[in-house]
């Protein structure tokens, strides 16, 4: 393996979630630091109202959510299939690769005559550590309207990441201008 690689897989990754870096927001009570996530990444479940929306149409609702947590990146939302409204959902073309948890591949969000393409992806053979996201379906919330327990949540930068960014998680995060190196 080349350096150029080994720079990509996440080994030469050093902040592992075990010390926040300088310049990291302190958490207040209530709040979570993503530089307190683990890398790699853990899945975690979450009971809140999870709801997915496009033009206030809903997508998917759920209590039975699992969070992905990774140091740097605010949780992204895994909603299990049997809450999304699949007559909305179409296949897309491509995938994307994730050392930790495999092929991804993405779906457009349609209500009536609009279209957000690559609005979701699922993970349909994840790696072994990921079973229990296997086709749950996460949403980016840059291009739909993503709710947790009511509060719209932000988008992380950087336009390829889907973590959600609520009023409990602080950062830096990954994606944010000057974080390509991490």
């Amino acid at each position: 393996m080349n350096d150029d690689t080994h720079k990509h897989t996440g080994h030469a990754w050093q902040l592992r979630g075990q010390v926040r870096p300088r310049g990291a927001v302190t958490p207040r009570p209530g709040q979570e630091s993503v530089w307190d996530y683990p890398r790699p990444p853990v899945i975690v479940d979450d009971t809140r109202l999870i709801q997915v929306r496009l033009n206030n149409v809903l997508i998917a609702e759920t209590r039975t959510a699992r969070r992905v947590l990774e140091t740097a990146s605010p949780p992204t939302f895994y909603l299990p299939p049997e809450s999304v409204q699949f007559d909305c959902m179409q296949s897309d073309a491509g995938s994307s690769y994730c050392e930790w948890k495999g092929r991804a591949t993405y779906f457009s969000v349609c209500v009536e005559k609009n279209c957000v393409n690559n609005a979701a992806w699922s993970y349909p053979e994840p790696h072994a550590a990921f079973t229990a996201i296997r086709n749950y379906l996460a949403f980016y919330p840059g291009r739909l309207e993503c709710y947790i327990n009511g509060e719209r949540v932000q988008a992380q930068a950087g336009g390829f990441y889907g973590g959600w960014i609520s009023k409990e998680v602080v950062g830096p995060f990954k994606g944010d201008p000057g974080t390509s190196a991490w």
